[in-house]
């Protein structure tokens, strides 16, 4: 099973879920019956200005979550946000926020 996010649930997460706010990102989640362990990644224009930078920093958001899909609560889709502090961060950097957040999701 895939780890992305269809494109048709972004809007769902940001209109229904609930941010929780990191240093390097902001992670939207929405509990569900339907949900899949499955995050979206969203990265602006206005953090990022350059395409390379943006890319690098999605791509380091999706193998974050990659790495850590068995841990995340199953019944949980994610938006992740991208912020400007992402810039020069590492995929450990993000693996160590993402278990902060999903400990604040469980709560």
């Amino acid at each position: 099973m895939s780890t992305r996010l269809p494109g048709k649930k972004y809007k769902s997460v940001f209109d229904r879920g609930r941010p929780l706010r990191g240093r390097i990102m902001t992670a939207w989640v929405l509990r569900s019956e339907d949900a899949g362990r499955q995050a979206g990644v969203v990265v602006s224009k206005k953090s990022f200005h350059d395409a390379v930078d943006r890319n690098r920093a999605k791509r380091i958001l999706r193998e974050g979550f990659r790495l850590l899909a068995d841990e995340m609560p199953a019944d949980v889709d994610w938006v992740l946000v991208g912020r400007a502090s992402l810039a020069g961060r590492r995929t450990a950097d993000v693996m160590r926020e993402l278990r902060y957040l999903a400990g604040k999701c469980g709560r």
